[in-house]
């Protein structure tokens, strides 16, 4: 596809030192010119002032000018707004107001990580101790790869996306829930029924299982009240996942395992009823998740989080 990757996010928080110390100890590495880095994805998150939480903007990469054109065709073809450079596009969801860049950018080209070697009834594909309990360095993400965000018209923000931006749907959750990609990973950007527009989750993929317990437990052995939820496997997107809060509300997710969609004509998009999309195992995921603490707060402008 065009479109193909989530190349970076900023959010706006009222405590930025706060936040930002502990997206450095989620593993993302504080550059000189402001921004977060990830191993394989470089600048991929700048925390800026807000006077609540919020997705500010979120950057696409796509392959050339000529998609530039066709998003801009699209765009015109649903009577949104958007401003045109010659290897930059923004247009802003008229629902939450969050600022979409398409960025003329190079591929991702991450490098191959060996899987991780795991016996099994009578296959022994492993000797000695396994590689995940003796690994002692710290969990580094290796890329963004996803957004969530609540909006309080999902068929105005969904045709934004989907009809204007180019976003492609994988799967559905009802008409209160959808798993949008544009890239091959099966979701870069979920959109959620809410009752005010707020940004639920950013996602950052790790190498496997192991990283996700590893990560998760370091981010909670001097902060407890960080855990949401976790250990768990989603359905929707087959990840391991486990989620933490961040000082200003937002959760951050750790993840392995995503499903990949490389082929559209070879997948069909799934309409999911209720909790059978969140997750196939782990503990079910707390009120808190689906409807964080902040969000009374989030509608009346104030913060709390």
């Amino acid at each position: 596809m065009a479109l193909h990757q989530m190349a970076a996010v900023v959010i706006g928080v009222p405590n930025v030192a706060e936040t930002s110390a502990y997206y450095a100890e989620f593993g993302l590495a504080p550059t000189s010119d402001g921004w977060f880095s990830t191993a394989d994805g470089g600048n991929q998150l700048r925390v800026t002032p807000a006077s609540t939480r919020r997705l500010v903007s979120f950057t696409v990469g796509v392959d050339s000018p000529d998609d530039l054109d066709r998003t801009q065709a699209r765009l015109r073809g649903i009577g949104a707004a958007y401003e045109r450079g010659p290897d930059r596009l923004t247009a802003t969801d008229p629902v939450g107001g969050v600022t979409v860049a398409l960025e003329v950018r190079p591929r991702l080209r991450q490098p191959v990580v060996p899987a991780t070697a795991y016996n099994g009834p009578g296959r022994v594909d492993r000797t000695g101790r396994a590689d995940g309990v003796v690994r002692t360095n710290a969990v580094r993400p290796r890329k963004l790869g996803h957004v969530v965000l609540g909006t309080t018209d999902f068929a105005m923000s969904q045709r934004f996306f989907v009809d204007g931006i180019g976003f492609k749907i994988s799967d559905l959750m009802n008409d209160a829930g959808a798993f949008l990609r544009c890239s091959t990973d099966h979701h870069n950007l979920l959109l959620l029924k809410a009752p005010v527009s707020f940004l639920h989750h950013t996602s950052w993929q790790v190498d496997d299982i192991d990283e996700v317990g590893r990560g998760a437990s370091r981010m909670l052995e001097d902060h407890p009240e960080r855990h949401i939820w976790g250990l768990g496997r989603h359905h929707v997107g087959s990840n391991f996942f486990w989620y933490l809060k961040d000082p200003a509300g937002n959760f951050s997710e750790y993840y392995s395992d995503l499903d990949c969609i490389l082929e559209d004509q070879l997948w069909k998009p799934e309409v999911f009823e209720g909790a059978k999309g969140l997750f196939n195992w782990g503990p079910p995921p707390p009120p808190s998740f689906l409807h964080p603490d902040d969000l009374a707060a989030l509608m009346t402008g104030a913060h709390a989080p």
